[in-house]
């Protein structure tokens, strides 16, 4: 996922069932107002963002969570259905939720999970503003075809490595595995890839690899850090 979920793009709601959805224009503050319905708020401890300790903070937010990522990301496919291209865990307004990124044919959907109880906070269907969705969705179809190992499955398989606080696809053309992050109970934080055929987790050592979902993160780069 690796995508911000404070971005100021207008969406629209899913109302999913009977097979039929209902769209309603919302903005980012909805995904807001739904992170602060989740179970799990974290205390403010007065410092900005800039003034943390990126290790101790996903220490406390991996410990706050007591929905896996494997879990979560069950639970939005069974709202949604079709296919789970990345999972974060993330705090906003206070709230922590579990962030999953859901492509259906070529329509990405947002789905909030509350990591204390599993369930659905909120869903989005992203209004493609750019005319990139289909492009992205054909390129993480493509990188999917034929892989044996799902984003739930290498979540589970990560998590033996230590607390699973975020899964995504590695689609840079060539994917072969997702990429998953750990913290550890001491607060140490590692990179792991998970083979999109076999399951195998290895130690990924190919440096900072955010964004790669296959999808552009509306901060005016593409995913390889680039201008547009």
């Amino acid at each position: 996922m690796k995508r911000n979920i404070v971005i100021a793009t207008v969406a629209a709601v899913a109302l999913i069932g009977g097979g039929t959805a209902t769209a309603l224009a919302v903005t980012g503050d909805d995904e807001a107002s739904a992170a602060k319905k989740s179970s799990v708020q974290l205390k403010d401890d007065g410092r900005g963002d800039d003034d943390r300790d990126d290790a101790a903070e996903n220490t406390v937010e991996a410990k706050a969570a007591k929905v896996t990522a494997a879990d979560a990301i069950k639970a939005a496919l069974a709202k949604t259905g079709g296919t789970a291209v990345s999972a974060e865990l993330d705090e906003e307004d206070g709230g922590l939720v579990w962030g999953v990124d859901v492509l259906k044919g070529s329509t990405w959907h947002d789905v909030e999970v509350d990591p204390g109880t599993g369930k659905v906070l909120g869903t989005w269907v992203d209004k493609d503003d750019d005319g990139d969705d289909a492009a992205d969705a054909a390129r993480v179809n493509a990188a999917l075809k034929g892989a044996s190992t799902s984003a739930e499955d290498a979540a589970r398989a990560a998590a033996a490595k230590g607390e699973v606080t975020s899964v995504d696809l590695d689609d840079d053309g060539t994917a072969t595995a997702w990429e998953a992050e750990t913290t550890s109970a001491k607060g140490a934080e590692s990179d792991w890839r998970v083979d999109l055929k076999t399951g195998k987790v290895t130690a990924d050592r190919t440096g900072d690899h955010d964004d790669h979902d296959g999808r552009d993160d509306h901060d005016g780069q593409d995913d390889d850090g680039s201008d547009d």
